[in-house]
């Protein structure tokens, strides 16, 4: 018996000449089916977490099966339906992010500039956000923290450190430089 009549028998067919053979080649769905993996891929995808418009484009599209028209249309339906929108997620990531840890502005917008938000989405979700948190209260919740955990600093070393810190925090230059100027003052009188 050949080899193409047993898969036959048993319910396999045999691809053609002209088709490409093995595991890697993509099958191509039903323009209906299509829309309805996509849009069932998409929701599992912003099940397991938030994200924004380009992170889901970008997951999406990296599915052998996936069509940027039908991606196109399935993102647009989400946003149709408010489960994608780019200045909702970036003005609850950057609240989010506010609370869990005493961060800057600065940091924050780098944060969602790589998970690509457009920069004048992060501009006003950050306004929005900061109008409602005090960042200097923020810089003194990062300064109590890191005096707790390594001691005030000593000299310049020490507030050359502690200057970094608060950098990469992502606050201001001037407002950190304001705060270790009042914290040093603060060593001296005591």
């Amino acid at each position: 018996m050949s080899r193409d009549a047993g898969e036959e028998r048993r319910g396999k067919r045999a691809a053609p000449a002209d088709e490409p053979q093995g595991e890697a080649a993509p099958r191509r769905l039903s323009a209906e089916k299509a829309r309805e993996k996509v849009l069932a891929t998409a929701l599992k995808i912003l099940a397991a977490r938030p994200r924004s418009e380009s992170q889901l484009r970008e997951r999406l599209l990296s599915r052998p099966w996936a069509e940027p028209e039908v991606v196109d249309s399935c993102i647009e339906r989400l946003k149709e339906l408010g489960y994608v929108n780019d200045r909702s997620f970036a003005e609850t990531y950057a609240n989010h992010r506010v609370h869990l840890k005493p961060v800057g502005r600065s940091r924050i917008a780098r944060e969602l500039a790589g998970k690509k938000v457009a920069r004048e989405t992060i501009n006003r979700a950050l306004d929005d956000v900061f109008e409602a948190v005090d960042e200097e209260g923020l810089i003194d919740r990062a300064i109590a923290k890191r005096v707790r955990t390594h001691g005030r600093p000593e000299g310049q070393g020490g507030a050359k450190r502690m200057f970094d810190h608060l950098a990469r925090l992502g606050f201001e230059y001037d407002l950190i430089v304001r705060k270790l100027r009042a914290l040093r003052a603060g060593v001296e009188e005591e």
